[in-house]
């Protein structure tokens, strides 16, 4: 097992795991904006995207990280954004290589913290995040506000 930075080389593989991913979100299955969107991330270096790699070479997950700034702690937040394991791969340690490469990211560029937001119905992603070492924090409100509405 082992995990890379994704490149245009691994951009079908990429694409399918996506497309698996925003279908457990109930999104719309499009492929062909997937590729448009996963391929101007990695060409405008707007996100770093890691995938795990199986010993057989076979792509079983990704994680996309997007940058943002705190300004009270002046310097750089990563937004853990999108995590997925491919089903049959789950439960064997990919997730927690993504995590790890995701911290090591932080570290390596001097970031304050990763942060990440899932739903409370997330109960497997909700107990990994604990066991890897993130926090949960009660103290904040979070809001939202959605174009269109």
């Amino acid at each position: 097992m082992k995990v890379e930075k994704a490149t245009l080389q691994h951009l079908n593989e990429l694409v399918t795991l996506f497309e698996l991913y925003r279908n457990f979100y109930q999104q719309p299955p499009d492929a062909n904006a997937a590729t448009v969107f996963l391929k101007e991330r990695i060409l405008k270096n707007e996100s770093e995207i890691f995938i795990s790699i199986s010993k057989l070479d076979e792509v079983t997950g990704f994680v996309q990280l997007y940058p943002l700034y705190s300004s009270t702690r002046m310097k750089r937040v990563w937004l853990l954004n999108d995590l997925f394991i491919h089903p049959e791969h789950r439960g064997k340690g990919y997730s927690k290589l993504l995590i790890e490469r995701a911290k090591e990211l932080c570290r390596q560029t001097n970031a304050c913290s990763v942060t990440l937001e899932t739903s409370k119905e997330n109960k497997i992603g909700n107990l990994l995040y604990l066991q890897e070492g993130f926090v949960l924090d009660v103290r904040h409100n979070f809001y939202s506000w959605e174009a269109g509405q």
